[in-house]
């Protein structure tokens, strides 16, 4: 099986960074696993790494999607694989980087998606519910059906609780079998993967206030207004947390300064989620960041990486 390394972890915990050292002592190339990055307009409210963040590694499965395109976790697999027999075929080190669990899990354990389609007027049907009962009503909903599934989503995540519910109206099958039944038979790469955290949670949050902060002061608010007025609004781009706040004040349902707050909060509580996916995974090294600098994160995940590889 070819040897796989994955950097991952919630948002702002420096998981770019690691990677592309990885890859400077490995050989490595990095494949992006984060669900919004892949948009070829936003840039700064998903924190895409710029030319110098890269530092000269390659970097793949970055703005290659328009943004008014819907792009699923069968597409991002399919996408990687191929990016990472790419990067062996040139005898290089596949490095995934990313904070999306499902497009990670989904990856390392081989799930192979079968061909749904999708039934668009169902999907119709489940959005206008949403609009008018909330999420909360998808996810109750799903519990009834698929309890398995409905665990791991939150009922702002709209998107996916549709998708769940699409799958099961439209098939019979829930969600959680319809990926039983698509997994590989054998795990798809011999994994070294290295989780990044903090002992203290309250580092974390205060690290993905000042990253908002910046993200203001580059101009995001322009970024998302520009998108926003080409009538993308309702896209699933724009769903990203850091467009969909602004989308908000750009319709007039709040002030600028309460959407930033906004855009705070819930990048706070889906670096909770985060966590909580990747905490499931027994497979995953921990490494908590406390204290150490970007040499001592780099060489300690180095260490374990490599003594996995003996």
């Amino acid at each position: 099986m070819q040897k796989l390394i994955v950097v991952c972890g919630p948002t702002a915990t420096g998981k770019t960074e690691l990677a592309v050292r990885l890859c400077r002592a490995l050989s490595g190339e990095v494949v992006s696993a984060d669900s919004m990055q892949i948009y070829s307009e936003l840039t700064i409210g998903t924190a895409r790494p710029d030319e110098t963040e890269m530092g000269g590694v390659p970097h793949h499965l970055l703005g290659f999607v328009p943004p008014e395109e819907s792009f699923s976790v069968a597409d991002y697999v399919t996408a990687a694989r191929g990016a990472i027999d790419e990067i062996v075929a040139r005898g290089r080190q596949p490095v995934v980087a990313g904070g999306t669990g499902l497009y990670i899990t989904s990856l390392c354990d081989g799930v192979r998606f079968g061909a749904f389609k999708g039934d668009s007027e169902v999907r119709e049907q489940l959005r206008r519910e949403a609009e008018e009962k909330g999420g909360g009503a998808l996810l109750a909903r799903l519990r009834e059906i698929d309890p398995e599934a409905a665990e791991k989503l939150h009922p702002n995540d709209v998107f996916r609780l549709t998708r769940a519910l699409e799958i099961y109206l439209t098939t019979g099958v829930t969600k959680t079998e319809w990926e039983r039944r698509s997994k590989a038979e054998a795990p798809a790469f011999d994994l070294r993967m290295i989780g990044l955290t903090f002992r203290n949670r309250a580092t974390l949050y205060e690290r993905i206030d000042r990253r908002v902060d910046r993200m203001v002061e580059r101009g995001l608010v322009a970024e998302a207004e520009r998108l926003w007025r080409r009538g993308l609004g309702g896209a699933q781009s724009m769903r990203a947390i850091g467009y969909k706040e602004l989308v908000e004040h750009f319709e007039g349902r709040c002030t600028l300064a309460a959407a930033v707050a906004a855009i705070k909060q819930n990048s706070r509580r889906y670096a909770k989620r985060q966590l909580t996916w990747f905490r499931r995974d027994e497979r995953i090294s921990f490494l908590e960041l406390d204290g150490l600098t970007a040499e001592q994160i780099a060489a300690a995940a180095l260490e374990r990486v490599e003594d996995k590889m003996r």
